[in-house]
């Protein structure tokens, strides 16, 4: 049985099941997924918690299947946690946890903590026994355009609200901007404007001035926003990853992947194959399949190449070479690729003098 987290506390208030699975890459939410838990676990008599970290492959899985079978002497019912940091639990593993999904008892609550799955791990026989036993509650990053309300929907809980109308979206777009990626300093943010302001209505000048600016930029999701057109966000994600001192060379193959994928994936196109075929083949997968979707055909043959040109004497530039028509500073190419990536996209006029690019120093494929 699968919840969502936000239906997570309506789901224990109508009582607690013998077996919650909380898996996803979101440490905030899977932190208050599990407090929700082991607080209605509590309420439910559970006065005695055991913790089995499952640390490498020499765990002992026996120990984990004695525990679930010995009645505590002081307390009526446990509270048994299961964490498997790496996901894996291995062969041995595997056989403990479908047998101990077998032999649940009304007597104990286990919750099982997991990191993100992939889709072999999801699909595995393991996971699938936790799946059909007991609640599986998934927790995954909030997107960036459900980021604001997100805040909004925090800042109700305590009392406190933005403005209406644009200028509180303004508001709540500012707040979005200085937390993105970093889902528990936007907590933290949000417990910091509790303090500091009594319930009510809050103004920009006020989550201004409190809200540091605490964005931890994923170099992945910047290819996201350059094939979005989000000019705004694409640069300021840029300057982000300079600030944390990601490897240019890094950013840079980010950016030259998505360009040979698309030079790959409209080379299929016109070679007959439908586009969803063709963005498998790549494995273009998710958020990219749905920006792919939308980019593939806005893009022309000269535009394509131009890219593809401008690629290369980047390549060259992030590793210490010089082009006589382009910034020596390697951040400052990366900004110019990006600039040409969302123009191109954007089906803008040529003739602005970046089309063209001598060539490079360094050959990269297509």
């Amino acid at each position: 049985m699968q919840v969502r987290a936000d239906q997570l506390a309506a789901h224990l208030a109508r009582g607690v099941k013998p077996l919650y699975t909380v898996w996803g890459d979101e440490p905030l939410l899977a932190q208050e997924a599990g407090d929700a838990i082991r607080a209605a676990a509590r309420a439910a008599g559970c006065g005695e918690r055991q913790v089995h970290t499952v640390s490498g492959a020499h765990f002992d899985w026996s120990s984990l299947l004695g525990a679930s079978q010995a009645l505590s002497l002081f307390a009526q019912r446990q509270l048994i946690e299961i964490r498997i940091p790496g996901g894996k639990p291995g062969k041995d593993g595997s056989e403990a946890l479908q047998r101990y999904c077998e032999q649940l008892s009304d007597d104990i609550v286990t919750l099982v903590q997991l990191p993100r799955l992939d889709r072999s791990q999801q699909s595995s026989a393991w996971f699938g026994a936790l799946d059909a036993a007991g609640v599986t509650v998934r927790v995954d990053p909030v997107e960036r355009k459900a980021l604001p309300q997100w805040i909004a929907q925090r800042l109700a809980a305590q009392g406190q609200r933005v403005q209406g109308g644009d200028e509180g979206q303004r508001t709540l777009a500012f707040f979005a901007d200085r937390v993105e990626g970093n889902l528990l300093a936007a907590h933290q943010e949000i417990q910091k404007l509790g303090l500091l302001y009594p319930a009510g209505e809050l103004g920009f000048e006020q989550v201004e001035a409190a809200v540091l600016n605490v964005a931890r930029y994923d170099v992945f999701k910047l290819g996201e926003a350059v094939l979005a057109g989000q000019v705004g966000r694409a640069l300021r994600m840029l300057e982000g990853l300079q600030a944390e001192g990601e490897a240019a060379v890094l950013v840079h193959w980010t950016l030259a992947e998505d360009i040979r994928a698309l030079k790959r994936v409209r080379d299929a196109v016109g070679a007959g194959k439908p586009l969803p075929m063709a963005l498998r083949e790549n494995r273009v997968w998710g958020a990219k399949e749905r920006l792919f979707e939308r980019a593939v055909p806005l893009l022309t043959d000269n535009a394509i190449a131009a890219l593809l040109e401008a690629a290369q004497v980047c390549d060259g530039l992030v590793k210490g070479l010089r082009h006589p028509d382009w910034p020596l500073d390697a951040w400052e190419a990366l900004r110019r690729l990006v600039l040409m990536l969302i123009e191109a996209l954007a089906a803008a006029p040529a003739g602005n003098g970046r089309s063209r690019v001598a060539a490079p120093h360094l050959a990269l494929r297509a």
